[in-house]
């Protein structure tokens, strides 16, 4: 059985995404010209989850959207013959808006990388800032989130698992495995 030990619960994740959409509103004062969009797979329902309580806290509703970073990925021919690629939807116009990037685990910074090249293909956003709901560290790219939920410092031979409902059959929690 491998090691892990449990950083967030089911409240602690809930918590967690409500103190980062206060941070978001407050940052942008409002909710003016805002857009929440998830890194596919758990980015994309953290995204969904942010974009609710946005809408709770203003009682405004704004743009959600999920991309598939799969394409623009650097490692594409390593990830297998046939890498599974999902689909993108962002049905608004990003121009001019300011965009959330929303993912669940920032490690190296290469996902967000991609998600970034993604998003500049769609247009011109005012500005895109990234919400994650842990940063483990280990950058290798010079990317720092605008919003984090939980720093938690790791080694490279342990790894970060996010449990969600909608992906998991399992309690939702954050968990550190490995060491």
């Amino acid at each position: 059985m491998t090691e892990q030990s449990q950083i967030l619960d089911k409240a602690g994740i809930k918590r967690t995404l409500m103190r980062i959409s206060h941070e978001i509103i407050e940052k942008n004062q409002g909710t003016e010209s805002l857009a929440v969009i998830g890194i596919k797979t758990r980015g994309a329902y953290l995204a969904e989850r942010i974009a609710k309580n946005i809408k709770e806290i203003e009682g405004n509703e704004v743009s959600v959207g999920a991309i598939d970073i799969n394409l623009y990925r650097d490692d594409l021919t390593e990830v297998g013959e046939q890498p599974v690629v999902r689909s993108t939807e962002i049905d608004f116009d990003i121009n001019k808006k300011r965009i959330i990037l929303v993912d669940d685990v920032l490690f190296s910074g290469r996902t967000v990388r991609c998600a970034l090249d993604e998003l500049i293909d769609f247009g011109r956003p005012e500005t895109i800032q990234l919400a994650v709901l842990v940063d483990r560290g280990h950058r290798e790219l010079p990317i720092r989130p605008d919003f984090v939920g939980k720093n938690i410092p790791t080694s490279k031979k342990e790894s970060v698992e996010v449990r969600l409902k909608e992906t998991d059959d399992e309690e939702e929690e954050v968990v550190v495995v490995g060491g």
